[in-house]
């Protein structure tokens, strides 16, 4: 696959200078690029780089002097260059069928063009949806319904009566729907397990990255709203609900029963605790340990959580209370010295 210069230019919207006829292959960085590349250019600090790549063109912002190659102009080249990634990327998969050695059950309900994969389960009453693609050693609880254009990945589990909406990326590990983790203590000292009888809905064009897990409601359902990506090694509890188009990064856990807003960004190994909410467009750093609501568009760290600032500054002295509690220690000395020789010369 290739497209010229001139092509890109109308697929990406973007104006080019230069020979429109050059055939791009590919997109690759700016030292790795060979001919039939596109590279880009956003950082002004890359510019070596640039003058010396072997690639076939560049995309770069208007007003950048540079001609030795054909160049596409945008205002934002990173994202340019991803669309243009875009148009090249031809992930593998797998015809439409249902491979002989899956075992499907006479109930469920597979898209003529949507695919099975090897050794596959696949439970009563499922619904498989136009386009999707199912990988090997997927199982499948009955009941489960997969809108279109999915792609579940090898050693996916998707337990009983879940919903997966459409254009819905399930990577390789992930468990849909096992049993929240909620007890009562008995009188004993025993753990009495809490019927876990709601489910899951993921919505549509979301990703959930390697053995993530999102666990099913004991009432109701947990939901993942619309166009959230959540990163490896994930956890979402039972009954929570995360906003549209949120971000999760590797290893946060968030407990049973929250709430996380529209467009937040928790980091990565962020931990949330239970009943909580947490606001739309809030961002919380790396590490933190959230343990109250979080307001909307804030932005905290730490663990206990603080305002970003209040973090920042605590951090700043930090290195130096050691040297300041030694110097409040002399500093009290000092004064009962000082108190002592005052009240020997008054009596």
């Amino acid at each position: 696959m290739s497209y010229t210069i001139e092509e890109l230019s109308r697929r990406l919207e973007c104006p080019f200078e230069g020979d429109g006829g050059i055939q791009i292959k590919g997109v690759a960085g700016l030292e790795q690029a060979g001919p039939g590349d596109l590279v880009f250019l956003s950082q002004a600090k890359f510019r070596p780089l640039l003058d010396r790549t072997g690639a076939a063109a560049a995309i770069v912002a208007p007003g950048l002097l540079f001609d030795r190659l054909p160049v596409l102009r945008s205002p934002d080249p990173h994202r340019t260059f991803v669309l243009a990634a875009r148009l090249f990327d031809r992930p593998y998969r797998p015809g439409p069928g249902i491979h002989p050695t899956a075992v499907v059950s006479p109930s469920a309900r597979v898209a003529a063009d949507a695919s099975v994969g090897a050794f596959c389960a696949v439970g009563d009453g499922v619904e498989i949806g136009a386009g999707s693609t199912v990988f090997p050693h997927v199982v499948i609880y009955p009941g489960v319904r997969i809108g279109a254009g999915c792609v579940i990945h090898s050693g996916v589990q998707l337990r009983e009566k879940i919903i997966l909406g459409d254009r819905v990326i399930l990577h390789n590990g992930v468990v849909i729907g096992a049993d929240g983790f909620a007890y009562l203590r008995n009188a004993d000292g025993s753990q009495l397990k809490i019927p876990q009888t709601g489910t899951v809905i993921i919505e549509d064009d979301v990703e959930i990255g390697a053995n993530s897990t999102v666990d099913r409601a004991a009432l109701g359902a947990t939901i993942i709203r619309r166009g959230v990506k959540i990163d490896d090694l994930v956890m979402v509890s039972h009954n929570c609900e995360v906003g549209e188009n949120t971000v999760l990064v590797a290893q946060v856990g968030i407990a049973g029963s929250s709430r996380i807003g529209k467009g937040a960004i928790l980091s990565g190994q962020v931990g949330i605790a239970d009943h909580l909410t947490v606001g739309d467009g809030a961002v919380i750093a790396a590490k933190s340990g959230v343990t109250g609501n979080v307001p909307a568009g804030a932005f905290i760290s730490g663990s206990p959580h603080l305002d970003i600032r209040v973090w920042r500054k605590f951090w700043a002295v930090a290195p130096r209370l050691y040297d300041l509690v030694k110097e409040v220690k002399k500093l009290r000395a000092r004064v009962e010295e000082l108190e002592k020789k005052g009240s020997g010369g008054s009596g």
